[in-house]
């Protein structure tokens, strides 16, 4: 049985289980649902979980409580979220909002709270109100998500928001670390992501995890290893902080791909510019990555295994 279809029917037995009490439904039916939804409609997984299981909801005449056995949603910090499809509460501040890139997507932005931030998404069908920029809220049932180690919550139809007359001095979750560049991994350089709405999945093979074949949308990126003499960081450059790192622009890495009729021509051009020299990055840890927001390079280059050496050494 294919990954997806056994992962689906997982999915299918902890939703029969948490309503064959009240409902007379079996797993091949909640199977079936979950099936439609992702194979004809090409819903995210996560999403038609979230779908049947709120149809359920409504059918059984149970709200988002009694299927947490009563007790209500465990409240959490930012610094706490650490698994996808929970449904917790938070009280946070609106650090910043961006533009949504799709009719989908209401808003789109960053919570903050006193043990850092975390990317927020509210869904337009989920018709409610607007956060403001820099006001505080209570958010009851809001649900987790995860991607490559970085967690976000999405706010749904069940969500409910609570303006909280109260301020909140936002923690800063960043890391700095410092040392040479001794690899870049694989899936690195030019790469492709799915175009679906709130997916930016790196293609593998021309499929994405979630969507299945797709037109895929060119970006770049490095996933690096920063070796500081006692440890080693793994570390995550996005297209901008790439484009700084290397002076390889997206539209002359596309070029450069096509001249070759091979991508991987750019990340080993990324490697000959970049192994062994040192550099001193921040930003914020996403699950075993440090996410760049600023770089600065260090010292003159050098060879990859000699700066290897002098790094453990140190």
């Amino acid at each position: 049985m294919p990954m997806s279809e056994t992962d689906l029917r997982t999915h299918a037995e902890e939703i029969h289980d948490q309503f064959s009490d009240r409902l007379d439904v079996t797993v091949d039916e909640i199977e079936e649902r979950l099936e439609t939804l992702v194979d004809e409609y090409q819903v995210p997984v996560s999403e038609a979980r979230r779908s049947v299981t709120n149809t359920y909801l409504d059918e059984a005449g149970m709200d988002r409580d009694d299927l947490m056995g009563g007790g209500g949603n465990e409240t959490k910090q930012v610094a706490d979220i650490d698994a996808a499809e929970e449904w917790i509460d938070i009280t946070a501040k609106v650090v910043e909002l961006w533009d949504a890139q799709s009719d989908a997507v209401a808003q789109v932005g960053l919570l903050g709270d006193e043990t850092g931030t975390v990317k927020f998404t509210k869904w337009s069908k989920s018709d409610l109100q607007d956060l403001e920029a820099g006001a505080v809220y209570s958010l009851r049932n809001v649900v987790t998500d995860e991607y490559q180690g970085r967690f976000s919550v999405k706010l749904n139809r069940t969500t409910t928001i609570e303006d909280v007359d109260e301020d909140i001095e936002v923690g800063d979750d960043s890391v700095e670390v410092e040392g040479a560049l001794v690899d870049i991994q694989s899936g690195s350089g030019l790469i492709k992501r799915c175009p679906e709405e709130d997916c930016t999945r790196v293609l593998q093979n021309g499929r994405c995890s979630e969507h299945g074949e797709v037109e895929g949308e060119f970006d770049l990126r490095i996933k690096g290893v920063i070796d500081d003499g006692e440890d080693v960081h793994e570390v995550i450059f996005d297209q901008e902080a790439t484009e700084e790192l290397t002076g390889i622009e997206l539209e002359e890495a596309k070029e450069m791909a096509m001249d070759a009729l091979d991508t991987s021509v750019v990340a080993d051009e990324m490697r000959e510019k970049t192994l062994g020299r040192y550099y001193r990055v921040r930003g914020p840890t996403l699950g075993r990555y440090v996410l760049v927001n600023e770089m600065a390079q260090l010292t003159d280059p050098a060879d990859p295994e000699s700066a290897l050496i002098k790094a453990r050494s140190i």
